[in-house]
């Protein structure tokens, strides 16, 4: 296959570029026209430099855009339109250039005899894995209208998830981003110019104020520095979660993490409550189930109790009992999956702790500032008292040299 670069205005006037692999320029142009472009330019070029130029004019698809065409895929194959006229509909209704080339290529592949879920695959980039793997459950058991409304509905709920995490650590990020730039400019440029006065009047500086000029001294000097050690730190970290027990280390230390655990302990459970949920009405086993869990689940120690509570699950014991064994889970988990397992309603008992817990995350948002804020007002007192006495103290013996004399 040979890569063509393309630049090209699809039906609604909207100019699109981007690559497109075929086995001859009049192939490429063939598929492009399917799609319902006017082309304007084809080249060829080189996989490398294709995929760059591909990367720099691709639009972003947002969740939510996401979200939108798989509930109106949803209501129009449900009214009995074909799919691929339902596609054919939603592509030029959309205002997203690249949501928009995929699906005109998704339609053209159904079109040549592939089957929905085929055609997502080869779009990974674009669409979600759950979206694939529910469609596909969908078109095995006839129930793909089914299956994009509950698509839509998980990822809405991972969308009020994210929101739920961003709400939560935005008032964190800000707190510690404005004291670390006042502490530096304080250091960089207020210091030196008070201190510089102060020992200009033949002062005898105390202990503190010489370890104050000190810090603001070094701080002028490797400024500089500050970036790279930031730089060095996160690489290194990057490097501890290459090897399996640091990095199992690491997530363990983050879910015991002060006021940071809370949002992602919090986090952990409700997204596999809701991968739970939505996997389970999608007809698939609990086997399955667990085992797409575990490979979503970026928390080590969270993926590894998974992991056990499948393999106790294959040997003959129930869920309940397999997941009491892992103290990342708490009692109102174990004892809800015990109530879903007696009555046959697994779903709707993860359905509820999926809720329960993106309710706990919100309330974490609303209340996370007020708990954040005596911390931060009690560190940024510290720190400026520790330099204001720095800055008193020579004034002050100052003043009593004079008194004396």
């Amino acid at each position: 296959m040979t890569v063509f670069s393309y630049h090209a205005v699809d039906s609604s006037g909207v100019q699109l570029r981007g690559a497109i692999e075929a086995e001859s320029a009049e192939q490429a142009a063939q598929e492009l026209t399917a799609r319902g472009y006017y082309l304007l330019r084809l080249s060829q070029g080189s996989t490398l430099l294709a995929r760059v130029r591909q990367q720099l004019f691709r639009q972003r698809v947002k969740r939510s855009e996401i979200i939108e065409l798989a509930s109106n895929l949803s209501v129009m194959v449900g009214a009995g339109i074909p799919i691929t006229t339902a596609l054919g509909d939603l592509t030029t209704s959309l205002t997203n250039s690249t949501l928009q080339s995929a699906l005109g290529a998704i339609r053209q592949e159904i079109e040549q005899g592939s089957t929905f879920s085929d055609a997502l695959e080869r779009h990974r980039r674009i669409f979600p894995d759950i979206f694939l793997r529910l469609a596909r459950v969908g078109e095995e058991t006839g129930r793909f209208e089914k299956s994009l409304a509950d698509t839509a509905e998980h990822l809405q709920r991972m969308e009020d998830l994210t929101s739920a995490i961003k709400r939560a650590l935005i008032y964190p990020s800000f707190a510690i981003v404005a004291t670390g730039g006042a502490l530096i400019f304080w250091l960089v440029f207020v210091l030196p110019r008070i201190i510089g006065t102060i020992t200009g009047m033949g002062v005898k500086l105390p202990l503190l104020t010489r370890i104050l000029m000190a810090t603001s001294s070094v701080a002028q000097r490797y400024w500089y520095l500050l970036p790279l050690l930031l730089l060095a730190a996160w690489l290194s970290y990057r490097l501890m979660l290459k090897n399996p027990r640091l990095a199992y280390r690491i997530d363990l230390i983050k879910l015991r993490l002060p006021i940071y655990s809370l949002i992602e302990y919090h986090r952990l459970l409700a997204l596999f409550a809701e991968q739970m949920r939505i996997l389970i009405t999608a007809g698939l086993t609990v086997d399955r189930t667990l085992g797409i869990i575990a490979e979503v689940m970026r928390n080590r120690v969270f993926r590894q109790a998974v992991t056990q509570v499948r393999e106790d699950i294959t040997y003959g014991s129930s869920i309940a009992d397999a997941v009491r064994k892992h103290p990342v889970f708490p009692p109102l988990v174990v004892r809800m999956i015990g109530i879903g397992e007696t009555s046959g309603s697994l779903d709707t008992q993860f359905g509820f702790l999926s809720v329960h817990y993106l309710k706990k995350l919100d309330d974490i948002s609303e209340k996370l500032g007020k708990i954040i804020e005596p911390v931060v007002i009690g560190v940024i007192g510290l720190l400026f008292a520790v330099i204001i006495m720095g800055l008193l103290l020579p004034v002050y013996d100052l003043v009593s040299t004079v008194g004396k004399r």
